[in-house]
């Protein structure tokens, strides 16, 4: 598979630090992040590779040459006037005649393409979009989608979003197929963009399919994301691909937000102090921050699935306001017990994923490459305790009581400080 890389911009806000440097030659750590991508894109295959160059780009060129001394061949498509960024692919057409990958020269990623591209070929996809949550998301551009990841809508960073939404962006990380291709037009002005006028107009008739994916990918274009990147760099904090992940396993009610028994719409929901600055340590931290919760209001037919989700979204965007995000939520659905109005029966069973068991934590490491050796869950009750003891994970209880937790804590925050220093 091919790889188009989008290198010609000029990158205004983080010329403010490198002003005399094109993007793909940004260093980090002594090494230049275009430098970084071919590495990633030649241990898995990838090395037929085709750089948009514009803004500084005989230096680029210069640099990068044919690609060998990398292990990979480069082409190059010059940009004589800007074009936008997906501009050039108008251009490319003749040679993109299968599936390939778009990426942006500016972005730091540890990403399994292979899953991508096989997951682009199982949904029988147009367009795939490696999705995640920022810290950020109240400025970005966020994706929606169904229950089968298929995108319903997109919103750009300058239009009127829900008051609660699912922090999910696009990562700047796509598989395309050439079909799209065939229907590109220039705008007015020549021009192309990717969003608004290839990804967006597709959405209706096309296959846009959404990946969510909690693998590392970083954009370089502030300074300020730029030193969080180095310091990612620095710490080691950035996984390989295939590396095994540590996570920080979040209890919800009476954790996350403040118990008042069953929360059965958004209103209901309210997040504790220091929540958000507690995610926001273990985003830092390279742990991943999943929820798994139980929700038995499901089975018994007080809240329906679209209703939870409307709490996780509200969830999402109190934490996203404030520079926190959550890598993936999980809940159990299901509740032993019969005798409630409006129940739904085929919910009503015993079953492995309902805390204290831990089929929820298991699941997790299943789908995110978890050793849950290495992870903690934090949780206000017995039920989180003996779920991560069952699943091999370090517990703290939030609480006085003696539960069999290896630690307890009187918030989240301070729970969170405690396994950062271990």
């Amino acid at each position: 598979m091919k790889a188009v890389i989008m290198a010609g911009g000029y990158g205004k806000r983080i010329a403010e630090i490198f002003p005399d440097i094109p993007k793909p030659l940004i260093p980090l750590k002594n090494k230049p992040v275009l430098e970084r991508q071919i590495e990633v894109l030649r241990k898995q295959g990838i090395t037929e590779l085709i750089v948009t160059v514009s803004h500084m780009k005989e230096r680029i060129k210069e640099y990068f040459g044919n690609g060998e001394r990398y292990g990979v061949v480069i082409s190059y498509y010059d940009e004589q006037t800007p074009l936008g960024n997906a501009g050039a692919l108008y251009y490319l057409k003749e040679e993109l005649q299968n599936d390939f990958l778009l990426l942006n020269a500016d972005t730091v990623f540890e990403v399994d393409f292979q899953k991508l591209i096989n997951y682009h070929r199982e949904k029988d996809a147009d367009i795939t979009l490696l999705t995640h949550p920022n810290s950020h998301p109240y400025d970005s551009g966020l994706v929606f989608a169904d229950k089968d990841q298929r995108v319903t809508r997109w919103i750009t960073k300058e239009e009127t979003r829900p008051e609660y939404y699912k922090n999910r962006v696009n990562a700047g990380i796509h598989v395309i197929s050439p079909e799209v291709l065939d229907s590109l037009t220039l705008n007015e002005n020549g021009k192309l963009d990717l969003d608004r006028e290839v990804i967006r107009p597709a959405i209706p008739s096309r296959g846009v399919y959404c990946y969510d994916s909690p693998e590392y990918v970083r954009d370089m274009g502030t300074p300020e994301r730029y030193f969080s990147v180095c310091e990612d760099i620095n710490r080691r904090r950035i996984p390989c691909v295939g590396e095994m992940r540590k996570a920080v396993f979040l209890d919800r009610d009476g954790t996350i937000n403040r118990y008042a028994g069953f929360v059965r719409s958004p209103k209901e929901f309210e997040l504790l102090p220091e929540v958000s600055e507690a995610i926001k340590l273990i985003n830092k931290s390279g742990y991943l921050a999943i929820v798994v919760s139980n929700q038995p209001v499901i089975a018994r037919g007080e809240v329906t699935e679209d209703g939870l989700e409307e709490i996780h979204n509200k969830m999402e965007t109190l934490l996203g306001n404030d520079g926190a995000y959550l890598d993936a939520i999980y809940y159990c659905p299901h509740h032993p017990d019969s005798g409630f109005d409006g129940e739904i029966s085929e919910l009503k069973i015993k079953c492995g994923c309902r805390k204290p068991e831990p089929g929820m934590l298991i699941k997790a490491a299943e789908d995110l490459n978890i050793e849950l050796k290495s992870s903690w869950i934090i949780g206000d009750s017995w039920r989180d305790i003996k779920a991560g003891k069952a699943a091999g994970c370090k517990t703290i209880l939030i609480g006085t009581d003696t539960l069999g937790q290896d630690m307890a804590a009187g918030s989240l925050y301070e729970a969170v400080r405690k396994v950062l220093v271990k």
